[in-house]
């Protein structure tokens, strides 16, 4: 069942055999984008589907009368499907068969499920000791909550990210992506592909344990830092920077924009741009620290500047001072800036279906793209 020959000989894993049982995000998201990278990867379906297959609208209808949620062609494409009922022996034993000559298994299922079926790692690495066999979890193989489902909303939660997102005087907020899902198939990638190097040099395979929580507690990078800093908790700043100033969102007559000056060398340049030069010799506004005591008074001044400024007069005047700034663009007019269109960020699919392109480019090698998700089952033997 697996290809005779690979995608794209000149895509970085051509070759790479991989077996997807994993459903929803964080485990499609890795097998997405292994497949983006050229891997052969056969995403194995219970006999009702992927749940994401229903998670809409919006829906995608094909050219033969198939309907999928267009959530499920978000992280899904590329990839081949077979259905398996693993109360069946038979359809077991083809999974079995598939593990056995594959270069990585993806699986999402609850710690201890798939022992139940003989498609934990300890049985399938018996028979096939270079298998680099990849658990996503909620809260990973151990610990208090090992057995706890993981959901996105419920990660973010937990891990720290609604404590500092939005408004000081309002309620947490969660991200407007499934972050906390994306970054740990991300994470999940990343450590799949380490397992094959070092699966080159030892010629064996191993059991790599990601959880949607270590993943998010991860990334709290800079503010985990202040935090073992000082033992405060960082306060939610809405639009602003905990460590950086001026830094945030400011009026136009016709439209806020982002501006980020963040050296002293950058804020000088802003400075002089807004024709408030005046203040270049002002000590509480010298360095980033002064200015971050006086953020209230320095962001008043800014913002009383550029409210008189034209949103893309201001935005192409920054641009030609080196100033970072930048607009709050809808997704649609994200699809439709140039530098988003000179990048070939999206492409054509079948079923007048558009793919977001993974943003890996690379010298001497291809990506593999062009392929849709599957339709349930449609690569059964």
């Amino acid at each position: 069942m697996w290809l005779d020959h690979p995608r794209n000989p000149n895509s970085p894993l051509a070759g790479l055999k991989v077996l997807e049982l994993a459903r929803v995000l964080a485990g499609p998201w890795a097998g997405q984008t292994l497949s983006d990278l050229g891997a052969d990867v056969i995403k194995v379906e219970s006999p009702d589907g992927d749940g994401t297959r229903l998670w809409g609208p919006p829906f995608v209808t094909r050219s033969n009368g198939e309907r999928e949620a267009a959530y499920y062609h978000g992280c899904n494409r590329g990839k081949r499907s077979i259905v398996a009922n693993f109360k069946d022996a038979n359809d077991l034993a083809i999974v079995a068969a598939l593990a056995a000559n594959a270069d990585v298994v993806i699986e999402n299922f609850k710690p201890g499920t798939l022992a139940r079926f003989g498609l934990d790692y300890a049985s399938l690495s018996s028979a096939n000791p270079g298998i680099v066999y990849c658990s996503i979890t909620g809260f990973g193989q151990d610990g208090p909550r090992r057995d706890e489902p993981g959901y996105d909303f419920v990660i973010q939660a937990m891990s720290g990210f609604m404590a500092l997102t939005g408004e000081p005087e309002g309620e947490p907020m969660k991200h407007g992506l499934s972050i906390s899902d994306l970054f740990c198939g991300l994470y999940s990638t990343i450590a799949i592909q380490s397992a094959l190097a070092m699966r080159a040099r030892t010629g064996t395979g191993q059991h790599i344990d990601m959880a949607l929580f270590d993943c998010s507690v991860s990334l709290l990078a800079h503010q985990a830092q202040s935090f073992f800093t000082t033992g405060d908790n960082p306060p939610r700043m809405g639009n602003l920077h905990a460590q950086v100033s001026a830094y945030g969102v400011f009026p136009t007559q016709d439209g806020p924009v982002v501006l980020a000056p963040a050296n002293d060398g950058l804020f000088r340049k802003l400075l002089t741009l807004l024709e408030r030069s005046d203040l270049l010799g002002e000590e509480r506004f010298a360095t980033n620290e002064a200015r971050i005591a006086n953020r209230e008074e320095i962001d008043g001044i800014i913002a009383a500047s550029t409210c008189k400024w034209q949103r893309d007069a201001l935005l192409e005047s920054c641009a030609k001072a080196g100033v970072p700034a930048g607009p709050i663009n809808e997704l649609s007019e994200v699809f439709e800036d140039p530098q988003v269109i000179a990048r070939g960020m999206t492409f054509p699919m079948a079923d007048n279906l558009t793919g977001l392109r993974s943003p890996m480019r690379f010298s001497d090698a291809q990506l593999v793209l062009g392929d849709p998700s599957p339709m349930l089952g449609q690569d059964q033997q």
